[in-house]
């Protein structure tokens, strides 16, 4: 419990072992301007005369940005808010509520931890993360902490509106690519798992990271911001600054889904920085594929153009994911084909 950054961080400097090299710490970068250019679709004008101009925003957007931000989404206000305020209420109960949840063992399904490899790492990264699977909920919903009250309840609702949407958001990018239907087949989004981060403010921002640079390894991803900036995209070599807006999802194409559109949709490079004054949380859903899945381009793709990847087991991609910590110079690497 000691690693938990929420455990410890009140009135005290930052420890050097938080402070990240000069060329992986965002400097005055933490404070990039956010960019108004990134792409807002609104999802509710996909059921009606307009799915046409959704379905080429969304293709658009995943090919130039690898995110973009929807809003009419289905998943209610209401719901958005509690559950958002219910991960504030967890990050703030007694250390020794958090404790029962507390583990370094990578294997456990739920658990709260700040990283993966703490007694091995040089530098740690300046955040806590409660994660666990939730799809189906029925059978997850044992696993999940029972504080806050009514943490099962909310979290079951949300997780399966969350997951109906990214649903939506895979079948509107299948129609705009002109796939077979089962080209984003059920074993592709078998796992769902949530990931709340949770950031107390920092005493110097512009030395450490909330999240390092990466891109997400699995299909694709959800993200509930909050009112508090700190996403920033890598866009044509610099940082950009996600603006929050109410009610919003951020969505980012993950390293699966540029693999299977040959890539024609890019996964985003992506990090955490942190506030001075304010504590943020965010709320993140990954749709995953079984481990046993074989992931390759779609067919549909390589008829005019050589597959740029060869097939193999997600499992596979996954540990050397965790081997190169995400590295997203050099994770793909192993499974493109030398055309």
């Amino acid at each position: 419990m000691e690693k938990l950054v929420s455990s410890w961080y009140n009135d005290k400097s930052l420890p050097h072992d938080y402070v990240f090299p000069p060329d992986k710490r965002p400097g005055k970068d933490h404070e990039v301007a956010r960019c108004n250019s990134i792409p807002v679709i609104d999802l509710e004008k996909a059921d009606y005369d307009g799915r046409n101009h959704i379905i080429q925003q969304i293709r658009d957007a995943s090919q130039d940005f690898g995110f973009f931000q929807v809003i009419n989404h289905g998943v209610s206000e209401r719901l958005m808010d509690d559950t958002m305020n219910l991960f504030f209420e967890f990050f703030d109960m007694p250390n020794e509520d958090k404790a029962e949840h507390f583990s370094e063992d990578p294997h456990k399904k739920s658990r709260l931890y700040t990283s993966n490899n703490y007694d091995n790492e040089e530098f740690h990264l300046w955040r806590d993360n409660l994660r666990h699977p939730c799809n189906p909920v029925d059978k997850c919903r044992n696993l999940w902490p029972t504080k806050p009250e009514r943490y099962r309840e909310i979290v079951g609702e949300y997780s399966v509106k969350v997951r109906n949407m990214l649903l939506q958001i895979l079948e509107l990018m299948r129609e705009g690519l002109a796939l077979q239907s089962n080209a984003f087949r059920e074993e592709l989004t078998k796992e769902q798992m949530l990931s709340v981060n949770h950031y107390p403010p920092c005493p110097e921002p512009s030395l450490t990271l909330g999240l390092p640079k990466h891109c997400d390894p699995n299909l694709i991803t959800a993200v509930q911001q909050g009112d508090i900036p700190g996403l920033q995209v890598l866009k044509d070599a610099k940082w950009i600054g996600v603006e929050p807006l109410p009610n919003a999802f951020v969505v980012n194409v993950g390293h699966q889904l540029q693999i299977i559109t040959n890539g024609k949709f890019k996964s985003a490079v992506h990090r955490a920085v942190t506030s001075s004054s304010h504590a943020r949380t965010t709320i993140v859903t990954f749709l995953v594929p079984d481990s046993h899945s074989i992931i390759e381009p779609a067919k549909a793709l390589t008829d005019n153009k050589p597959p740029l990847y060869r097939a193999f087991k997600f499992g596979e991609f996954m540990s050397f994911y965790t081997e190169k910590v995400g590295d997203p110079e050099t994770v793909l690497e192993p499974f493109k084909l030398k055309n």
